[in-house]
């Protein structure tokens, strides 16, 4: 399966937007930690955007990006949104609130709690009627988000859009399902080159016993393995370089996709 990427969109602790992290994933910069800078989304009409959870501010955050460096129009792709955690936040908070002497729960936290959250308020930011599919694969999210998305430009020969993100659980959720941080990315992929293409991607599935492709840098490393959405790293940071290479990701049962990547 072939697609090319045109646009990306990153959001994590110390990595604020694709271009400014440039430097720390191609390898030319330090990576210096720090918290994730997540805001509401200007897109959002005020009242959604006051309810708006941080999953939501994270997916709009990253796809915006993604769109705007495709010079696309975000209303006009269909979108495949990837989480592991989903929205943890409103789920612990309903928990505590069945587990009270008054069970009532909100309207709001309510459609906030479902899988589909973040891909509901993209439509509601972009207007978009286009088609929206939203998975979880658990470790595994951000690898089944990009073959669903790959399988759909291939299948419809149009751009579709691959958001992904997560958000550590509060506890008691997080000692049983424990992620380091909010961590959201954003890929742009379409069936032909384009102006703004950066690069080509080609997948398949292997077996192999060797080590997943990982990151050099330990903090990057660490955070790769502490948060689903950020098995994207190997592959940004080959995107970054702007230099022909390939990357191996876990999937299912033993398999591992194979992405050789080669800039446009």
């Amino acid at each position: 399966m072939r697609v090319f990427v045109e646009g990306v969109g990153l959001l994590g602790p110390g990595l604020t937007g694709w271009q400014a992290s440039l430097p720390v994933l191609s390898g030319q910069g330090a990576y210096r930690t720090a918290p994730t800078e997540i805001r509401a989304s200007g897109l959002l009409p005020v009242a959604e955007r006051r309810r708006s959870p941080v999953t939501v501010k994270l997916a709009l955050a990253v796809g915006e990006e993604a769109f705007k460096n495709a010079g696309r129009d975000g209303a006009a792709a269909a979108t495949v949104f990837t989480s592991s955690s989903g929205e943890g936040e409103t789920l612990h908070q309903m928990c505590e609130t069945l587990a009270s002497v008054d069970r009532d729960v909100s309207p709001t936290r309510f459609h906030n709690s479902v899988h589909n959250t973040a891909s509901g308020y993209w439509g509601i930011a972009t207007r978009s009627h286009e088609a929206s599919t939203s998975i979880c694969c658990y470790d595994a999210s951000f690898v089944a988000g990009l073959v669903e998305t790959v399988a759909q430009v291939a299948a419809f020969g149009k751009p579709v859009a691959l958001i992904s993100y997560d958000q550590p659980y509060p506890e008691p959720l997080h000692s049983a399902r424990p992620l380091v941080a909010s961590f959201a990315a954003a890929l742009v992929l379409a069936p032909q080159a384009a102006q703004r293409s950066l690069a080509v991607l080609d997948l398949a599935f292997i077996d192999g016993a060797a080590p997943a492709t990982r990151m050099s840098d330990p903090d990057l490393e660490a955070l790769r393995l502490g948060a689903p959405a950020a098995r994207s790293l190997p592959l940004l940071g080959a995107l970054a370089r702007a230099a022909p290479e390939n990357v191996e990701m876990d999937f299912l049962a033993g398999r591992r996709l194979r992405i050789a990547v080669s800039p446009c």
